[in-house]
C-alpha cells in the first residue's frame, strides 16, 4: 500500500518522482527505473518538455494505468481560453493517457484573469480528462483567491520547500485550507548534502543526508515531497524514508536551518509577491 496525503477526494502518493530538468534521453534512462523501484507519483509539466517520454516509461512499464499518479501542469502561454482545453488534450496524447492524475497552473504570472483560468482548470475537470485540480507557486492571497473561484475543491499548492527555507505561514494557510503542501526543490539543489547538521543527523540514524530531508518533509502533515535523482541506485534509497521516525528535537533542529534569502526559484514575471520566510521568533 502507498503511502499517501489525503486532500478532500484526492489521495496523492506521498514520495513523488519530479522530472524537472530532465532530457528526453535522461528520463528513458531513470523512470523505467523509478518505477521499479517503487515510484508511483511521477511530476512532470508542459514546459518541461519531457511529458511524452514520461508517458511511454509508463506505459512501457506493465504497471497498470490506475496505480500510477501522474501531475502535470499547464503553462502560463496556454492560460488563454482559446489554448488551454488544447493543451490538456495536448498533454493527454503525450502522456498517452486519457485522464490526468492531478492538473496544476504552473505560475501565477499571467495576464488572464484568474476567474478565467480556474474556470477553465475547472472545465478540464469536468471533462472526465483530469481527476484533480491544483495551483502550484501560489502565495497564501492568491491561493485563497483561487480557492474561492473554484467550484470544485482545490487539490494542492506545489511550492519550493526545503530546510533553509521557512514556508511556515505558507504550509499553515495551505493546509488550513484543506489542500496538501507539495514541496519542491527539497534538496536545495544540493546544498543540504553538505550541511554539518544533516551530516551529523544522518550518521546518527544510518541514513543518508537525502533520506533525513525527505523523511522530516514527509513526516509534517499534509506533505506531499517531489524526489529527483539521476543515480539509479539512488532510487531505491529515496523511497526507503517510511521505516524510521525522526525526533521532535531532531525535527526541530531541521526547522532551524532556515535563514534569509534562501529561496532559489523566483522567476521574475511568473512569480507572485511572496510569503515572508522569516524564522518566526518563539512564542
Amino acid at each position: 500500500m502507498q503511502n499517501v496525503v489525503q486532500a478532500g477526494h484526492a489521495a496523492i502518493p506521498t514520495l513523488g518522482y519530479g522530472t524537472y530538468g530532465m532530457s528526453p534521453l535522461e528520463v528513458h534512462r531513470v523512470l523505467p527505473a523509478a518505477l521499479r523501484a517503487g515510484f508511483r507519483h511521477i511530476d512532470t509539466a508542459q514546459v518541461y518538455g519531457n511529458e511524452a517520454e514520461v508517458g511511454d516509461c509508463v506505459a512501457a512499464s506493465g504497471i497498470p494505468r490506475a496505480d500510477v499518479f501522474i501531475t502535470t501542469k499547464v503553462w502560463v502561454s496556454n492560460y488563454h481560453p482559446t489554448r488551454f482545453a488544447a493543451s490538456v488534450d495536448e498533454s493527454l496524447r503525450k502522456l498517452k493517457t486519457d485522464y490526468i492524475d492531478l492538473l496544476l497552473l504552473h505560475w501565477p504570472g499571467s495576464d488572464i484573469p484568474l476567474s478565467e483560468q480556474i474556470g477553465a482548470l475547472n472545465a478540464a475537470s469536468r471533462s472526465g480528462k483530469v481527476r484533480h485540480i491544483g495551483v502550484s507557486n501560489y502565495n497564501r492571497a492568491l491561493m485563497a483567491e483561487a480557492i474561492e473561484l473554484s467550484e470544485i475543491p482545490l487539490a494542492t499548492n506545489q511550492f519550493e520547500y526545503h530546510p533553509y527555507l521557512n514556508q511556515s505561514l505558507l504550509i499553515e494557510s495551505t493546509l488550513n485550507a484543506g489542500l496538501a503542501v507539495t514541496g519542491y526543490c527539497g534538496m536545495a539543489v544540493g546544498q543540504v548534502l553538505s550541511d554539518p547538521v544533516l551530516k551529523e543527523m544522518a550518521a546518527r540514524y544510518g541514513k543518508t543526508i537525502a533520506q533525513i530531508v525527505l523523511r522530516w518533509l514527509v513526516q509534517q502533515d499534509g506533505v506531499v515531497a517531489l524526489s529527483r535523482t539521476s543515480k539509479i541506485e539512488r532510487l531505491p534509497e529515496n523511497l526507503a524514508v517510511f521505516d524510521f521516525e525522526l525526533q521532535a528535537a531532531d525535527m526541530a533542529a531541521i526547522h532551524a536551518l532556515a535563514r534569509p534569502g534562501s529561496r532559489i526559484v523566483n522567476p521574475p514575471g511568473l512569480a507572485p509577491q511572496w510569503d515572508s520566510t522569516e524564522p518566526r521568533l518563539p512564542d
